[in-house]
């Protein structure tokens, strides 16, 4: 009359087979993902870039000098604010370049402040 109920749930071996496969998929999916996320803050430090270099344009163009500093570009309304830059996650690590004649403003171009090099190997602050 003894009848054995089986026990519901899985055995060990069952749940180190599924841990495994688990594993092994994230081994093949994690560098693709953080691959794409380091190509994703490259091409927002592009479209970041060339949005300043084209109000710092804009800006010459209406008042005839290059503003003095980045803060000019918001509040004459250029940019809304000043992003932050994608690298490094901050608005203040942004390098401004001055141009050749002092009396023209304080800053004809914008480059990164971020250290390292990109996936292509050119520096982030050569952009």
């Amino acid at each position: 009359m003894s009848k054995r109920r089986k026990a519901a749930g899985f055995t060990l071996i069952e749940l180190l087979v599924v841990m495994a496969i688990i594993a092994t998929l994230l081994s093949l999916t994690m560098p693709r993902y953080f691959h794409s996320v380091d190509k994703s803050k490259e091409a927002a430090l592009q479209a970041d870039l060339s949005g300043f270099r084209d109000a710092i344009d804009k800006y010459y163009s209406d008042t005839g000098k290059y503003p003095d500093t980045l803060d000019d570009l918001v509040t004459k309304k250029y940019l809304r604010n000043i992003p932050p830059d994608p690298i490094t996650e901050s608005n203040q690590t942004w390098i401004a370049v001055e141009p050749e004649g002092t009396e023209l403003g304080k800053i004809s171009d914008i480059k990164s402040g971020a250290p390292g090099n990109a996936m292509d190997g050119r520096p982030y602050g050569e952009w």
